[in-house]
Parts: C-alpha cells; structure tokens; sequence
C-alpha cells in the first residue's frame, strides 16, 4: 500500500511539473501544440527526436525553450560535410605544462543537443552520434564519459533542400523515438506569432521570459523515472506489437518496423498517458503516438510511390484495421 501511495503521489507532482512546462513551452512557441506535445513525451520517455520541417517554423526555438524550462544545458551543431567526429564528441589533448592529456568535451555534453541539419554531414560523422544516443556515454581513447542526465538529441532536416545531403542510414534512424513533422502554424497562429515576435526584444521571443528555470534536470530524471512505472498491461503490449508486425506485410510498405519500434511505441505510450494525468496507459496512447514512432522505421515502395501514397496514409490505414484491445 506504501509503495502504491509513494507512487501516487510521485505521479501528481511529475504530472503537475509537466502542465507547467507544456504551458510554457505553449506561450512561446505558437502553433505548434502537437509537436510540443510530442517533444515532451520523447523527453519524458528518455527518446530523441528527428525533426522534419521547413526552416522558420520554430525548430531551434523549440529546443531552446524546453532546456530553459528546466534548467538544462543546450548545445547546436551546425551540421556540415566537413564537420568531423571529434567536432560532436570532443578529443584529448595535451597539456604540456602538466604533462597530462586532458579532454576537451564536445557539444555532445549538454542535456539538450540540437543537431542541426544532420543530413548535411556524412555517415562517419552522423554515426557518431549513434553510441550517445544509445548508451548515453561516450568512449574516447579507449575511455568512458557518461553525457549529463537528462539527455537528449534533437536531430533537424529539411524535407524541401536535398542537394548536398546525405541520407541518414537506417541504423540511426532506428535511434530515434520519434520523427516529428513541423508544419507551418495556422493562420490565426501566425499573425500571433509575427505580433508576438516583432514585440520581443531583439525578436527573440525568449528575452522576455525570466531567467529562473520552472524545475532542475534532476527533477526531469526523476520525472522520467516515474513515468517507467505507468502500467501498461498484456494486452497494450501485445497491440504494439501486432501494428509493428503489421507493418511488415503491408501493401505498400518495402520495409517494415523492427522490435525496436514496439518497444518505443510502449514507452511512448506510458510517457503519453503521464503528460495527459493517466497513470495507465491505453490503446489511445498506443494510436497517438504510432505515427511519429513508426514513419522513420518503415519505407514505402516503388509502387506507392507512383501511386502518390505516402507513409502517413498507409500507417493509418494499419492503425485502422488492427483491432483494437477492449479497455
């Protein structure tokens, strides 16, 4: 009974700490609620984000304003063809005054990353990426060095420029927890966003937020923490699980989802149902956040193509022909 209360009353303060933070993030970044949203679960689920989304529609600002929230630190990498490895990671040097080699860390030590244009760099540099991203450490001379906690890689491309691009290979693709479109705001939104924007000062619509985060980085860890003990029983794994496979004999689909897909669909799933005061997580969960989770892992085919399908449209369709556990 002790633990269920302890874990109750953890629950309502981690969900108080998120309607904060959406609140905050909601009053500087205008009309994006859904990618804010979904920001905040990756985040919460301990995931990375891919951002996909024409420039000016808020991307860096997103993550600017999500490290501030909380206190965290934050780092840009511009990606570019010459950038190197070393340039993300960092490297050892020698002091010669101490005679000792001393590491310089990289922009990769921050809570937040946003890795800028990532399709510009080539493979060995965006593979760097990949052991941080997977083991939240990196190995440097054949030593360990653990990123700062929360951690979190905000990964941006632009779906319109592709000259000069490199496509990012499936195996890091598969790092991601959720590939995030960014599309314009609406009407409405805009004109509060250029209102919004030409009153800041210096048009930074940060400059006028005070200064104080709303919560610590460890208060986010602890946050994340909680939201590993949603419940989420036998029969929502078992729905992740079936629209993954699914995927994998769809028409229209060349390439379907991995185990990894299923197993960010549930804790997408249980971050969701926290944001929204759940302590359990629902088929709902599953379905709000299947998209993001599964656009990235999966590739149409040539005949889809021609068709003018997209992978959207086929996803939904797989969402609304598996059936759907009673709750």
């Amino acid at each position: 009974m002790n633990s269920e209360n302890n874990f109750q009353a953890a629950f309502e303060t981690a969900s108080q700490m998120l309607q904060h933070i959406r609140e905050h993030l909601n009053s500087v970044i205008i009309g994006q609620a859904s990618v804010i949203d979904q920001s905040l679960v990756a985040l919460i689920a301990g995931g990375h984000i891919l951002l996909e989304g024409v420039p000016g529609t808020g991307k860096t600002l997103l993550v600017r304003a999500l490290a501030k929230s909380f206190g965290g630190t934050f780092n840009r990498i511009q990606f570019t063809p010459d950038l190197m490895p070393s340039d993300i990671t960092g490297s050892y040097w020698f002091n010669g005054k101490e005679q000792v080699f001393v590491l310089r860390q990289g922009p990769i030590f921050a809570n937040l990353l946003l890795a800028d244009e990532i399709n510009r760099a080539p493979a060995k540099t965006q593979a760097a990426l990949l052991q941080v991203m997977q083991e939240n450490a990196v190995s440097l001379d054949g030593k360990t060095h653990s990123v700062p906690q929360p951690f979190m890689v905000l990964a941006t491309q632009n779906p319109i420029e592709q000259e000069g691009t490199y496509p990012l290979p499936e195996a890091q693709l598969d790092r991601f927890m959720f590939k995030v479109l960014v599309d314009y705001p609406e009407r409405n939104d805009e004109v509060r966003l250029v209102e919004a924007v030409s009153a800041a000062h210096n048009n930074d619509l940060l400059a006028n937020l005070s200064d104080k985060p709303l919560f610590s980085p460890n208060e986010i860890s602890q946050v994340q923490m909680c939201a590993n003990q949603i419940t989420a029983d036998h029969n929502i794994m078992d729905y992740a699980v079936r629209l993954v496979r699914a995927t994998r004999t769809a028409y229209g689909l060349s390439v379907g989802a991995g185990p990894r897909a299923g197993i960010a669909l549930v804790n997408g799933a249980k971050a969701h149902a926290m944001l929204n005061g759940m302590p359990f997580a629902t088929p709902d969960n599953i379905k709000a956040v299947c998209l993001p989770t599964l656009r990235h892992r999966v590739r149409l085919s040539i005949e889809a193509e021609m068709a003018g399908q997209t992978i959207d449209e086929i996803l939904q369709e797989i969402i609304n022909q598996t059936e759907t556990p009673r709750q």
